[in-house]
């Protein structure tokens, strides 16, 4: 019976969320403000928010200072993931990943498809864990962020979701780090 959901309790977690545009400003960022208006309602804290320019060592240096901050637990970015030269966020932070997360991409495109149909081609939505926390790489867009919280993040998310999720394999997703030390030492 312990892991019937309504036995659950809600763990609210630190989520950073990065803007990646050379236009936007907090006063006009929906797709920011999207995401951090639907993690606050969903009980979680807004840990950081900032807007980069889409450039790699911009991009990479906010979410590695991100990383190594222990009141963030999870990294939403925006923008950034489409084809034209100034599309760079993935390319600023899959080599950060230890672990890439395949399946975000593909449920995101799903999700995605029955919305926008074959546009959702030109996206390059990843994730993946960086230093012990989670990594979401969305388009700019608000729908974009929109779907991606309201059909998989608000979900995994949340520690009562069943029959599982991100929150509850947390504690763990430093094993590799530990184990090297503990080989080392």
């Amino acid at each position: 019976m312990a892991d019937q959901p309504e036995l659950r309790r809600f763990i609210p977690l630190g989520i950073a969320v990065l803007t990646v545009s050379d236009t936007r400003r907090i006063a006009d960022d929906r797709s920011g403000d999207t995401l951090s208006q639907r993690l606050t309602e969903a009980g979680h804290r807004l840990a950081a928010r900032a807007i980069v320019p889409d450039e790699v060592p911009a991009i990479r240096t906010q979410v590695e200072a991100w990383l190594r901050d222990p009141a963030v637990d999870v990294v939403i970015s925006t923008g950034g993931t489409g084809f034209t030269g100034r599309d760079v966020t993935p390319e600023a932070l899959e080599p950060l990943f230890e672990k890439r997360m395949d399946g975000f991409s593909a449920v995101f495109h799903r999700i995605s498809y029955d919305k926008i149909g074959t546009s959702t081609l030109q996206s390059r939505a990843t994730a993946g864990v960086a230093q012990a926390t989670y990594v979401f790489v969305l388009p700019g867009s608000p729908g974009a962020c929109r779907d991606a919280w309201d059909g998989i993040l608000a979900q995994q998310l949340d520690y009562r979701h069943r029959p599982c999720n991100f929150v509850e394999i947390m504690p763990r997703l430093d094993e590799h780090l530990r184990r090297g030390a503990s080989i080392t030492a």
